[in-house]
């Protein structure tokens, strides 16, 4: 019989328990595991000496950059070669005029042509502990602000409770964690022996904490809490605290297992930060760097592993064209890249061709009046169990006349499928549909807006690869290492699905073996 957990498998439940792969980060840290997180950015790739080795690099995304940028300091010769006609991948910032790439629902962005008028709609969130991209931020200048993910005064809905009307998230938390809080109160005081061995200081002092906790009376009965906000008075006269909504409700509610402990997740706890103007910010401060090595609408038809060398073929403005690279480091994703020619090894290319990746939906909606600023809403997400899932109110703009709100955003790929067999019209036409049910007033505010389904992306069809724990201890390692001198990177080589920090990581991982293979190189030629 076994006898306990392994390491990994306690990692993988914590993962699901925490709703993200990210969890495995922190946990690691915690059982004291050595951690896939790079030092490189203390620790700069050695400069080349000699002929200069020539590096291919698949795709434009993060990772493609940071690639660039660092093998070009040291030295290397880099080619870098994009599918599309812009630079960035997922990092995708849409401003006015900008073309949503969606097969068969090709879109023009109309929002207004003004500066603070602008929707990320790849990653939006910089997380505190996201070393490598923030590294990139510093080094490069890009200027960050706070990103808020949680906000008391947003505002919860459920069709299934409180007859489908909004309530404020504060109010919410403040009425479940008083009657939770009463209930254990009740149950403190009605245990003579506790099990834990506590003595009657310990115990007096647990029944004020959760007295503290809830808001409770001198009874430990739970009437109401000023965390919710006045009812009226507080000002000029006292305060009169709001009626609690009864318990049951409350749990009827999904919000606790959802939008209440979102922001204790390892990667959406503040702080967190997005950089000021749009994420994109981030690609146009690596351009200087790496534009003249970027050829555009070049869609790569074949990839051959060579004895010293790796040979590709792309398409571009019609013409067939073939180059070599010493190395080729690769972030096609991997829906694409199953369907190029290639040579690699048979085990290889099955555990690719198994390789998932996620469904995501996002909505953009401009708004001529920032209304949500008369709710005394200046940040932060309001949730509901509609499909919209969530709305975004912008931290950037405040007392602007206009804005642009994330309208709606799902990761399921039950909801995301809904959407994406819709046209864009009647996309938004869902999307207002279901905010009129949180904010009223919704149809008289909101003046444009766009979606953007990435599975349905050219030159992406999905979002960060899903390593559930049997295909990742199936395959990733094989995948993590080269086939001949032949790399995969992009966050599909990371535990950090969808975020920058798993490009940036994946690059500095293969990096770090070319410099490996580059300094036997010469140590066997010396």
């Amino acid at each position: 019989m076994k006898q306990g957990l392994s390491r990994r498998e306690c990692l993988f439940m914590l993962a699901k328990i925490a709703g993200s792969s990210a969890a495995i980060m922190h946990a690691a840290e915690a059982l004291g595991i050595p951690q896939p997180v790079s030092s490189f950015n203390n620790n700069k790739l050695k400069k080349v000496s000699g002929k200069r080795p020539h590096v291919l690099i698949l795709g434009a995304g993060i990772s493609a950059l940071v690639s660039a940028y660092e093998l070009s300091r040291a030295g290397y010769s880099c080619e870098v070669l994009e599918a599309s006609s812009r630079i960035g991948g997922r990092n995708m910032t849409l401003r006015h005029g900008d073309v949503i790439d969606e097969i068969g629902n090709r879109q023009i962005c109309d929002f207004d042509d003004e500066p603070n008028l602008y929707f990320n709609a790849g990653p939006a969130r910089l997380p505190a502990h996201h070393h490598g991209i923030l590294h990139y931020c510093r080094e490069l200048g890009v200027q960050l602000q706070v990103f808020n993910n949680y906000n008391r005064n947003c505002y919860t809905q459920d069709d299934n409770v409180f007859d489908g009307k909004p309530i404020r998230i504060g109010e919410y938390e403040a009425d479940i964690q008083g009657f939770t809080n009463e209930l254990l109160a009740k149950s403190l005081r009605h245990t003579k022996h506790l099990d834990a061995p506590f003595d009657e200081s310990d115990f007096e002092r647990m029944l004020q904490y959760v007295k503290t906790q809830g808001a409770l009376d001198n009874e430990f009965k739970y009437q109401g809490s000023t965390l919710s906000g006045w009812q009226s008075g507080g000002v000029f006269a006292p305060g009169k605290m709001k009626t609690p909504r009864g318990f049951a409700d409350l749990l009827k509610s999904n919000f606790w297992a959802g939008g209440m402990i979102f922001t204790q997740w390892a990667d959406q706890e503040p702080a967190m930060m997005t950089p000021v103007g749009g994420m994109d910010s981030i690609v146009k401060h690596f351009l200087p760097h790496v534009q003249d090595k970027i050829k555009l609408n070049a869609q790569v038809q074949r990839i051959q592993n060579q004895d010293h060398g790796v040979d590709v073929q792309y398409m571009q403005h019609g013409q067939l064209k073939t180059t070599r690279g010493d190395y080729c480091l690769n972030c096609i994703p991997s829906e694409i890249l199953s369907g190029i020619d290639h040579n690699f090894p048979d085990d290889y290319s099955h555990m690719m061709a198994k390789m998932h990746r996620g469904k995501l939906i996002k909505f953009g909606l401009q708004a001529k009046e920032r209304f949500w600023e008369k709710d005394d809403i200046y940040n932060g997400i309001s949730w509901t169990n509609q499909d919209i899932t969530q709305i975004w109110y912008p931290e950037h703009g405040i007392f602007a006349k206009k804005g642009v709100l994330l309208g709606g955003y799902s990761w399921v790929p039950e909801i995301v499928d809904r959407f994406a067999a819709m046209s864009s019209s009647q996309r938004i036409e869902s999307v207002l549909a279901q905010g009129e049910k949180i904010h009223p007033q919704y149809r008289q505010y909101i003046e444009k807006g766009v979606s953007i389904c990435w599975h349905r992306m050219n030159h992406q069809l999905g979002c960060g690869t899903l390593w559930d724990d049997e295909h990742y201890a199936a395959g990733f390692e094989l995948l993590q290492k080269p086939t001949g001198r032949h790399y995969l990177m992009g966050d599909q080589m990371a535990l950090l699905e969808g975020w920058q920090e798993g490009a940036v990581q994946s690059a500095w991982y293969a990096m770090q073996d070319i410099e490996k293979r580059q300094s036997h190189k010469s140590g066997v030629s010396a």
